[in-house]
């Protein structure tokens, strides 16, 4: 499913960064929560290929093609879509929503993460966001004891009005 939601194309897609060891991790740890959307979404998933595709027996067995028909058909059904609700499966929006969201942290995820996604930076060259370019936090009172932290002179063009 994640390589069909940031497929690969002239640039490297979800199945380059890795995602899927990211979901695995994440599943395991910080999103355990979200076992129970996989657990329910999973059969919505593989009940929808047999509704769309009789002749298909699992989701992987598709072509991209249909992949990404029976990946629309369940986000057509997602809160705010604007298409069609042939059928409401609230496991299904909070299934593939779940992918979705899990599949864009692991692509863009830092990739010197230990959460095994966003595998060489590459979703970080897809989006031109340069390694480089880390964040650093403000610095103000409330870390003023921070041993790197030096108050900025004042600005004396301010001071004298």
């Amino acid at each position: 499913m994640s390589a069909r939601i940031i497929p690969t194309t002239d640039t490297p897609g979800a199945h380059e960064a890795g995602v899927i060891f990211f979901i695995d991790r994440a599943l395991a740890t910080f999103a355990k929560d979200d076992r129970k959307a996989y657990a329910l979404g999973l059969p919505e998933l593989q009940a929808r290929v047999r509704e769309l595709f009789p002749s298909i027996a699992k989701f992987s067995a598709a072509t991209s093609e249909q992949q990404d028909q029976i990946l629309q058909s369940l986000d057509d059904q997602s809160p705010g879509a604007g298409g069609r609700r042939s059928r409401r499966s609230t496991a299904a929006q909070t299934f593939f929503e779940t992918v979705r969201v899990h599949t864009i942290m692991g692509f863009l995820i830092d990739p010197d993460s230990d959460k095994r996604g966003n595998r060489d930076g590459v979703g970080w060259k897809v989006i031109g966001r340069e390694p480089e370019h880390m964040f650093r936090p403000p610095f103000g009172y409330y870390d003023k004891d921070y041993p790197g932290w030096q108050p900025n002179p004042p600005d004396t063009e301010k001071s004298k009005s």
